[in-house]
């Protein structure tokens, strides 16, 4: 259950990062209420994932799904650079994150 927990976690991260775009410097209220609410369920579920999965495997998958998670919705929602290197680079964090998943221990 806690990998479950950690993949929400960095999902809700991506959420975050792209309401906390769409609130423009949180000047407008949606977006914002929506950055904050995916940021707590972000960070709960975050903390559920590390009372079994080590802080140096949890972390990296966390930020990995995050980070890889805002480009390519970066690409698909705000027209972002759709660059090769790009692309080529997210999927060595991809890589990276189903390495730790694979040597990470945890339940």
């Amino acid at each position: 259950m806690s990998w479950i927990f950690l993949l929400l976690s960095g999902l809700a991260e991506v959420g975050g990062v792209t309401f906390m775009k769409l609130s423009k410097g949180f000047s407008r209220l949606k977006p914002t209420l929506g950055a904050i609410g995916f940021g707590i369920f972000s960070f709960y579920f975050l903390s559920r994932a590390l009372q079994e999965i080590p802080i140096s495997t949890a972390y990296g998958i966390w930020t990995g799904i995050g980070s890889a998670g805002g480009v390519l919705l970066g690409m698909l929602l705000f027209k972002e650079s759709k660059d090769f290197r790009k692309l080529l680079f997210i999927g060595m964090i991809i890589t990276g994150v189903i390495g730790l998943r694979v040597v990470g221990g945890g339940h």
